[in-house]
């Protein structure tokens, strides 16, 4: 879906750039056109320097995107929500990422969840790469802290995983 939105911005690339740093920061528009992240605006001017930019690409990036019906409503809705992969060590969490061979596999989540559920560990959060947005996705998985060996060894046994990394 994200490739979608992205190819309707395929005749300007550095709008296109400027989509991807929306949706890899959940940032979404108000319904008076202003760019935000929640309930704060963001200037069009900060996106603007974070892409590299002349800040009229980004008010034309707004306009199409009001223009358009699909994406207005996508980014009317769009949200953030926060990471808790670096802050797992000072809220006492532990940290497993999983690098998949192939990121479009269908069950990747539902196995390394289930792998995890039967060690008994709860899942704080799963938060998955996507494909469209990075090279190399990975699956980050917070969890109780205690993160058994035989847990490592059980989810590299997975047909979809490619290698396991713990915080």
């Amino acid at each position: 879906m994200w490739g979608e939105v992205l190819e309707k911005f395929n005749r300007f690339p550095a709008q296109q750039r400027v989509i991807s740093l929306m949706l890899e920061n959940g940032f979404g528009i108000s319904p008076g056109g202003r760019i935000r992240a929640g309930k704060i605006e963001i200037s069009h001017t900060d996106v603007a320097r974070a892409v590299g930019v002349d800040r009229r690409v980004i008010d034309a990036t707004i306009k199409n995107i009001m223009a358009d019906e699909s994406l207005r409503t996508i980014f009317e809705n769009m949200r953030a929500i926060p990471l808790l992969r670096d802050l797992a060590p000072l809220l006492n969490l532990g940290v497993i990422v999983i690098e998949p061979h192939d990121a479009t596999d269908v069950g990747i989540l539902g196995a390394v969840a289930g792998t995890i559920a039967s060690h008994g560990l709860s899942i704080r959060q799963a938060v998955s790469d996507d494909p469209v947005f990075t090279d190399e996705p990975r699956l980050t998985i917070v969890t109780d802290p205690e993160i058994p060996p035989e847990l490592i060894r059980d989810l590299k046994k997975i047909p979809a995983v490619k290698g396991v990394t713990i915080y």
